[in-house]
């Protein structure tokens, strides 16, 4: 009896063993599934900046080449202008220009423009933080009454037609103005981080709408058989079938909050930040003409790290919840 019993704990003790083993096995599959992806994906994007570069080349060559002959052509001389080392720098000299430490500072370019971008990072944040919370807000207030949805909606889609050019110098001027009640002293940063939340709230109000609005009736009508709460079925129901939805909208919204800091800090003249570098280059631009695009692209850049960082994020929230994003 006690060896029979001896055998069974024996079988039990090693089928845990291979379960153990083949748990194993399957997460270190999934790991170099994700490093495959991983690499797969950073190829394909030096391969695309590779081919871009090289078609930036190809063209200023070929625009170099018009000459006054060819700009009565159709298309060639009006549609595809010439090119020249001023409106077109070569690559060269732009990847040059990252290396070279401007007057009047003991920086390189390319560190001068990481700390400018950090400047921008923070004022997009918090935009980008205030705009959430606030285009969510406005869902939830939508998804509430039918009639406040068909009222506000067209109010909410209107503000995007609003140009943030011409209201960013606004709101700085009244932030300085009329914000000295405040227990902190106001900053033009924050005011910029206003210009931001407001690029930012539209996709995180119009997705988050959608994905609230997204589960099934069936799914709806069983909540109220237990007289689940409204609150209970937006807590349980609505906001967990709106994930997806909302990290497609806070994509859209990171990266807009980039350009809406840059905007800002452009149009306002608030200094610090990628805004203010990229102003300052353009009014230097026929002296040095490759600074202004190694200050685009370190722009571009910015965008690029705050997309992938909610992508990844995205990826590991949905992946823990076993379900796929929405496109």
């Amino acid at each position: 009896m006690g060896t029979h019993a001896a055998d069974i704990e024996s079988d039990n003790t090693d089928q845990l063993v291979v379960e153990q083993l083949a748990r194993e096995t399957a997460a270190g599959s999934d790991r170099r599934e994700t490093m495959a992806a991983a690499v797969r994906q950073v190829f394909i994007f030096s391969a695309f900046i590779g081919l871009l570069a090289v078609a930036y080349t190809v063209y200023k060559v070929f625009g170099q080449a018009i000459d006054d002959a060819q700009t009565d052509w159709w298309a060639i001389g009006s549609i595809l202008p010439r090119s020249d080392d001023l409106n077109m720098p070569p690559v060269v000299d732009i990847l040059k220009a990252f290396t070279v430490t401007p007057g009047g500072t003991d920086k390189v370019l390319g560190l001068q423009l990481f700390d400018e971008a950090l400047f921008t990072l923070r004022e997009a944040a918090v935009g980008f933080v205030a705009g959430a919370i606030i285009g969510l807000a406005i869902a939830v207030l939508l998804v509430r009454s039918k009639k406040l949805e068909n009222g506000l909606l067209p109010y909410v889609i209107a503000s995007q037609t609003v140009p943030l050019i011409a209201i960013a110098p606004i709101v700085v001027i009244w932030g300085r103005k009329n914000l000295d009640f405040l227990p902190w002293e106001w900053q033009d940063w924050m005011s910029v981080s206003i210009i931001a939340s407001f690029l930012t709230f539209f996709p995180v109000a119009v997705n988050g709408l959608r994905g609230l609005q997204s589960p099934k009736p069936e799914n709806l009508e069983l909540m109220e058989s237990y007289a689940a709460s409204w609150r209970q079925t937006l807590f349980q129901l609505r906001f967990p079938a709106s994930v997806p939805y909302l990290f497609a909208a806070f994509k859209i919204a990171a990266t807009a909050s980039i350009v809406g800091a840059i905007v800002g800090e452009i149009s306002a003249g608030v200094p610090g930040g990628l805004g203010r570098r990229i102003l300052s280059q353009a009014l230097v631009y026929t002296t040095a003409p490759a600074r202004l695009y190694a200050a685009v692209i370190g722009s571009a850049l910015l965008g690029i790290f705050v997309f992938l960082l909610i992508a990844g994020t995205e990826k590991f929230v949905l992946g823990r919840q076993g379900r796929e994003a929405v496109t």
